[in-house]
């Protein structure tokens, strides 16, 4: 692809200041359309050492509003963000809605300086390429507009401006050991970036190769692909996104009406079980924060299933500083103006801690779904969305652990019941409750086909019968063990 940066003719001075004073003037007015479209933006801006990307990005910006924009120069991922999912660090700083997001620097150069140094083979490589194309497809799909730019120059090229940098002594500082590196190996950089670019570029997110060569005229191609990007995506906002086939190896899952709600236990065995399988649970914490092994545990079901008792029991068996709940509600403003995942992704754990979810991001294809807070396309999207997001997770290292808590309408009146009219139990039973109690059968269909496209082998779903909330307290700890152990088996 980097052939194609000279396939544009360059036009006279004359004519390229002319048509930057337009692009400029059409970007500070697209700004205001973006803004009030709640578009946002995402800038990437790659390429060789010293050609000219840090300086770009003030060009760039000088006619926009500063309250709706961010610049941000990614360099090594830093000693937390090592510990993290490989694309944790770009998903956490996606723009809001209706701002820009300027990126020097980012997966690109994270993945073939990689390449380049030897630390990832063939197969890793792979990974990466799969994870960026998977995290481009759905932030394109939830109305981002993603733009990114290779500035490319020759070799003599640059090597005439890491010097001239290098002989002043306030820019010496921006050659860095990695441009002599890059410089003097050009060939095989030029090579790898190619198959980089080839891999990753897409339709909904191409990249866009910069002759770099002359400030101005990079300048223009950056400004008038930016405005052109800005312009279609303005106009396909109303449109619908097309639906993804799941390719991801799905489990079969029963429908909560087939699944029988006898199952007990006795109180002394109970109290047996709990102390022993809490006393092994602590016994894995501990091997898990020395392997680094992250783990996610989810947790929906009904109102007043019994999920947060089962927590505690589970919480109970851990070191707290290893740990973390998250209770989840109702996204706030600033939430919900970006992808409906990005609050999850800044609530991931570190390697070796555990992060356990009291209800999470099914909640897309559940409330938000019924009650009308997202768009059919976009709940009927998160099916895919939801099984990428959890093959990250997998593919990072991560223990997958998700419980739906099954109990039936009978059980839940009763415990409606009792929490109404007990006066220490009050605060746990809401108008909202039931309100969702009245749409029990909509939600039942909308749970079972949940389970049915998301129970993924990497990621499977585990329904807890909980009309005895021992037993499930009891199976929870029993599965939550045996997965921690297969993981740690894994490791050896």
């Amino acid at each position: 692809m980097l052939d194609q940066a000279k396939a544009l003719p360059k036009p006279p001075a004359e004519e390229i200041k002319e048509r930057l004073e337009h692009a400029h003037e059409k970007l500070a007015n697209q700004q205001l359309l973006l803004k009030e479209n709640k578009l946002p933006v995402i800038v990437l801006f790659e390429g060789w050492g010293a050609a000219g990307k840090g300086s770009m990005i003030s060009k760039v910006i000088k006619t926009l509003d500063p309250r709706f924009f961010s610049v941000n120069t990614l360099t090594a991922p830093t000693a937390e963000e090592t510990r993290r999912p490989f694309l944790y660090r770009y998903f956490s700083r996606i723009p809001e809605a209706g701002s820009f997001l300027f990126l020097d620097g980012g997966w690109m150069a994270d993945v073939t300086r990689d390449v380049l140094k030897g630390n990832i083979d063939a197969a890793e490589y792979k990974n990466r390429i799969g994870s960026i194309r998977r995290f481009e497809s759905t932030l394109t799909a939830n109305g981002y507009l993603v733009l990114k730019f290779f500035f490319h120059i020759e070799k003599k090229e640059q090597k005439k401006r890491l010097a001239l940098l290098r002989e002043e002594a306030s820019t010496s500082w921006r050659v860095s050991d990695f441009d002599r590196w890059e410089n003097k190996h050009y060939e095989n950089c030029s090579q790898v970036y190619d198959q980089f670019l080839e891999d990753t570029s897409s339709a909904s997110a191409p990249w866009y190769v910069i002759d770099a060569a002359s400030r101005k005229w990079a300048e223009l191609q950056i400004m008038e692909n930016l405005t052109s990007g800005i312009d279609v995506a303005l106009k396909n906002h109303v449109l619908s996104v097309p639906l993804l086939q799941n390719v991801f190896p799905l489990l079969d899952m029963p429908k909560l009406a087939e699944i029988p709600l006898d199952k007990t236990i006795e109180e002394d065995e109970y109290r047996v079980q709990l102390k022993n399988l809490q006393n092994r649970l602590s016994h894995l914490h501990n091997q898990l924060y020395k392997k680094k092994i992250p783990v996610v545990i989810v947790y929906e079901g009904w109102d007043a299933a019994g999920k947060g008792g089962n927590i505690k029991r589970l919480t109970a068996a851990l070191d707290p500083r290893g740990y973390e709940v998250i209770p989840i509600a109702s996204p706030k403003p600033f939430e919900k103006d970006r992808h409906f995942l990005w609050r999850f992704w800044t609530k991931l754990p570190k390697t070796g801690h555990i992060a356990i979810f009291d209800r999470s991001w099914y909640g897309r294809v559940m409330v938000e779904r019924l009650e009308g807070f997202c768009s059919e396309n976009d709940w009927q999207r998160a099916y895919n969305e939801i099984n990428e997001f959890e093959k990250e997770l997998a593919d990072w290292g991560a223990v997958v652990i998700k419980f739906w808590v099954q109990i039936d309408k009978d059980t839940q009146l009763a415990r409606f019941t009792e929490r109404q009219n007990t006066p220490g139990k009050q605060w746990k039973i809401t108008d909202e409750d039931w309100r969702n109690r009245e749409k029990w059968d909509l939600y039942e269909g909308a749970v079972d086909e949940m389970l049915h496209k998301t129970s993924t082998t990497y990621a499977p779903w585990y329904i807890l019968e909980s009309t005895d909330k021992r037993y499930a307290r009891i199976k929870a700890l029993k599965i939550v063990i045996e997965q921690l152990e297969k993981a740690l088996e894994d490791t050896k």
